[in-house]
């Protein structure tokens, strides 16, 4: 044991030197690592991605497997982008009803019916079938909606969706999922 000791020491040093120069290398890939470890240790983020998942299976019949998947994905990317994971939620029920195969007009792809056309670079090397990218790259989307915008959700839906009712649809069915995807309404009701 005392043998591996210096070995594991030595390890560890060259691992959190590596780190910066990760970050450096690539910033997207070390912001996307610091944000999952940051909604994986924070237990009232863990308690609403929980809470998703479990209304995702009961309420809309997505398997727990692939209910779980989303509920990470969303809280993972709505921690990144400062999106209320609610409003994320309500998109994909409205663009794929949560069917990650889905396609749409425009060749719009996944969960979040992501156009690859009209964002070439963010679709560039991105299975849009793949939850965790799809919603990754349509809060992208969105978010560089949301400050175009000056912060305007409403104008930033418009954009993502093509119109006013897309937005005020949108609007209207994010009240179904704050009770499960708010992180402090899971805090207090857990604790």
């Amino acid at each position: 044991m005392r043998r591996f000791l210096p070995i594991f020491a030595a390890l560890t040093v060259t691992l959190s030197a590596a780190q910066p120069a990760l970050a450096q290398e690539n910033p997207v890939a070390a912001s996307d690592a610091a944000a999952e470890s940051a909604a994986q240790a924070d237990p009232k983020t863990e308690q609403a991605s929980h809470k998703i998942s479990e209304m995702l299976t009961r309420k809309f019949g997505v398997a727990r497997e692939k209910a779980q998947t989303i509920a990470a994905a969303v809280m993972s990317s709505a921690s990144k982008y400062s999106l209320p994971p609610a409003l994320l939620l309500a998109i994909i029920s409205i663009e794929s009803r949560f069917k990650e195969t889905a396609k749409g007009p425009n060749n719009a792809t996944g969960l979040m019916q992501v156009v690859p056309s009209a964002h070439k670079k963010l679709v560039r090397n991105v299975d849009l079938t793949d939850p965790e990218d799809n919603i990754e790259t349509g809060s992208a989307i969105l978010h560089g909606y949301v400050k175009s915008a000056q912060g305007d959700v409403d104008a930033a839906l418009k954009s993502y969706g093509g119109s006013r009712a897309y937005a005020e649809k949108v609007s209207l069915r994010v009240k179904t999922f704050e009770p499960a995807a708010s992180v402090d309404a899971a805090s207090a009701s857990g604790q």
